[in-house]
């Protein structure tokens, strides 16, 4: 392709992506490539770029709808200020969502590291007690000595 386009080829391969990916976000209205006169999609800087941030905010955790949102679809007229202001917005609901289960994720860890701790107890002492089968299934030792009655 020329200096500023790439063919899905080149995009799935760069970002490590299926061309179906690359189709779907299409398809959502993510990316809006150009068409050859064969119907091939010609992918511009642009649309470079936005798959580049449609990645990015999926490994944040983004749904493509708020991506959508943050970057503005293509059939749609962003300006940048306003771009800015809803990833900020979005930015401060992910940064409040991972702090909230970060602090469950502690919760949960102190819950398992006092059942560990309450289970390592027991543990310790039924090692230092036979426990009632032991002394059942133990035969009894022999002696020279009478029984008592």
């Amino acid at each position: 392709m020329g200096a500023n386009t790439y063919s899905i080829s080149a995009l799935a391969k760069e970002f490590d992506v299926s061309h179906r990916t690359i189709r779907f976000y299409e398809e959502k209205g993510l990316i809006a490539p150009q068409r050859s006169k064969g119907n091939q999609r010609i992918y511009s800087s642009r649309d470079r770029a936005r798959l580049k941030l449609i990645l990015r905010g999926k490994r944040f955790g983004y749904t493509l709808e708020e991506i959508g949102h943050i970057i503005g679809y293509t059939d749609l007229d962003v300006d940048e200020i306003r771009q800015i202001q809803t990833a900020l917005t979005f930015g401060e609901q992910k940064l409040r969502d991972i702090r909230e289960r970060i602090e469950d994720l502690e919760l949960m860890e102190q819950d398992l590291r006092a059942v560990k701790r309450k289970l390592e107890l027991r543990l310790e002492e039924l090692h230092r007690k036979p426990s009632d089968r032991e002394r059942i299934a133990e035969p009894p030792v022999p002696t020279d000595e009478p029984p008592t009655i």
